[in-house]
C-alpha cells in the first residue's frame, strides 16, 4: 500500500532554555543548559534522520500571568529563562549541512531593518538554510520589557505584521542576485545600479534601505508562521511557507489544511508552496507496555504539577488560569495571545487539558515505533499532507534517539519520509514533495 509522503520537523519547545532538569535522563549537570550541546546533538540527529528543519521557539520575558507572580515560572523553569535563539542558531548551523534552522524573532521586538539584516546573515552563514519564525508577540510581559504598556490588540498586531513583512522582503531583495560582481580587474566590488534603497513609508514602519549586505543564497529566508485564528490564517496564507499548528483530531487537521490552501489560492499563491506541519508528542518504546507505562508516568507527573502546566497555559493565552476550578468545564474564552490554543479549551477542564498535553483525541500515538509510524502515515493519508512537527518540552537525548533512530527508520520503511536530502538549501527541500 502506498502512502502520501510527508515532511518532518522539530519544535524546540520552551526555546533555548532548561530541559528535563528535574527528570530522569535529563543529563548529569542541569546547569549546563546554558551551553548549546544538547541542541547541537538534536540538530545532528535530525539531519541524520533527514528532517526538513528545526525551529527554536522563543519569548523574551519571565512571565507573571499565572497568579500575577513570577514564583511558579521560576520555581519550575516554566517557559523561562531563555537565552537568545539567534545565537543558538549559529551553533546548529555550524553542526549541520542540510538541516533548515528556523529562528523565532518577534515583530514587536526587532525593527524590520534589524531583523532583515540578522536573518539575511543567518542565511549567508548557513549557505541557504535559514528560516524566520514570524511571530507578533503574545504576552504583555514581553511587550513591557520593550517599553510598551502591553501587547497591541491581536488583529492589529497582524495588520502591523503585514506591513512589517512587506518591508523585510523589500530589504532582503534590495540587492539584485548578481549585484556583487567582485571584478578585480576593473576594481568593482558591487554594481551600484543593482542595489536600491526601498524608501519605505508605511503606517507603522519606515526604512530607507537598501540592506547593508548582499542578497542571501535563498534570496528570502524561509518564512515559518503559526497563525491559526481567522486573522492569523489570512496572514499565514499570504506570507508563510511552512505553518506550525496544533489540532485535537484528524478531521480538524484536514479542515485547517484545506482552509489554508483555499485562502492561499484565493491570494494568488500555489497551495503546494505552503507546508502545514502539525505538532505531535508521541511516546515510543520497544514494547507497547513500555510505552504505556511511560504515558502513565507522564500523566502522573502532570497531575502532581498542575500549577506548573497551568502557568504555561496562562503565559501562551494571557489568561490567569489560577482563577478557574480545575474540574469545571471552561467557558468560551477570549485571548489576546494564542487564540488557536485557547479555542481548543472550551468545554474541557483544566485538569484534562494539562494531562493530555499535545495528544490527539482520536489517534493514540503511543506504542512501538512500527505502530506509531503506521498511525502517522494513516493520519497524513486522511489529511492530505504535509507533515509533523515533533515537540517534547522535557527534551532528553533519550527521546531524541527514540524518534530519530527508532521511529524515523520505520517511517522510511513505509516510504513516507525521505531517506536523504534532495537539495542543499532549505526551501528546495521543503518544496521537494
Amino acid at each position: 500500500m502506498s502512502h502520501t509522503p510527508f515532511h518532518l520537523a522539530w519544535f524546540i519547545s520552551k526555546g533555548y532554555g532548561p530541559k528535563a532538569w528535574r527528570q530522569p535522563w535529563g543529563g548529569p549537570n542541569p546547569r549546563n543548559w546554558v551551553h548549546p550541546d544538547l541542541f547541537v546533538d538534536l540538530a545532528r540527529s535530525l539531519e541524520r534522520a533527514a528532517f526538513d528543519y528545526v525551529m527554536i521557539e522563543d519569548s523574551s520575558n519571565i512571565p507573571y500571568t499565572y497568579g500575577n507572580s513570577h514564583e511558579t515560572y521560576l520555581r519550575y523553569a516554566v517557559d523561562s529563562p531563555k537565552l537568545d535563539p539567534a545565537v543558538l542558531a549559529t551553533y546548529l548551523i555550524q553542526a549541520t549541512h542540510r538541516l533548515g534552522v528556523v529562528t523565532t524573532l518577534s515583530t514587536s521586538e526587532y525593527h524590520p531593518f534589524q531583523l532583515a539584516r540578522l536573518t539575511n546573515t543567518l542565511d549567508h552563514v548557513s549557505h541557504g538554510r535559514a528560516g524566520w519564525n514570524l511571530v507578533t508577540g503574545s504576552n504583555d510581559g514581553g511587550a513591557q520589557n520593550f517599553g510598551l504598556d502591553g501587547q497591541y490588540p491581536h488583529d492589529k498586531r497582524y495588520d502591523m505584521a503585514d506591513e512589517y513583512t512587506d518591508l523585510v522582503i523589500k530589504l532582503w531583495e534590495s540587492w539584485d542576485a548578481d549585484a556583487m560582481v567582485i571584478d578585480r580587474q576593473n576594481e568593482i566590488f558591487a554594481d551600484h545600479t543593482k542595489v536600491r534603497p526601498v524608501h519605505f513609508e508605511g503606517q507603522y514602519f519606515r526604512s530607507r534601505g537598501p540592506l547593508a549586505a548582499p542578497r542571501s543564497p535563498q534570496g528570502r529566508p524561509v518564512i515559518c508562521q503559526a497563525g491559526g485564528s481567522p486573522r492569523g490564517r489570512v496572514f499565514a496564507a499570504r506570507w508563510a511557507e511552512t505553518i506550525i499548528t496544533s489540532a485535537r483530531s484528524v478531521d480538524s487537521m484536514k479542515a485547517f489544511r484545506d482552509d489554508i490552501r483555499q485562502r492561499a489560492a484565493a491570494a494568488g499563491r500555489n497551495p503546494d508552496s505552503i507546508k502545514c506541519l502539525f505538532l505531535i508528542n508521541p511516546i515510543v518504546d520497544e514494547s507497547r507496555e513500555g510505552a504505556e507505562a511511560r504515558r502513565r508516568a507522564r500523566e502522573a507527573d502532570a497531575e502532581s504539577h498542575l500549577a506548573m502546566h497551568l502557568a504555561s497555559l496562562s503565559r501562551t493565552s494571557g489568561i490567569d488560569f489560577s482563577r478557574f476550578d480545575l474540574d469545571e468545564p471552561l467557558p468560551e474564552l477570549k485571548s489576546n495571545g494564542h487564540q488557536t490554543l485557547v479555542a481548543q479549551y472550551t468545554g474541557r477542564t483544566l485538569r484534562e487539558i494539562t494531562t493530555a498535553g499535545k495528544s490527539l483525541a482520536d489517534v493514540d500515538l503511543v506504542g512501538t515505533p512500527k505502530e506509531v509510524a503506521a498511525k502517522l502515515a494513516g493520519i497524513i493519508d486522511a489529511v492530505g499532507g504535509d507533515g509533523f512537527l515533533f515537540m517534547e518540552p522535557e527534551l532528553t537525548r533519550r527521546y531524541i534517539a527514540e524518534i530519530a533512530d527508532g521511529l524515523v527508520p520505520e517511517l522510511q520503511r513505509l516510504g513516507v519520509v525521505r531517506q536523504d536530502y534532495e537539495h542543499e538549501r532549505f526551501r528546495d527541500n521543503l518544496l521537494a514533495f
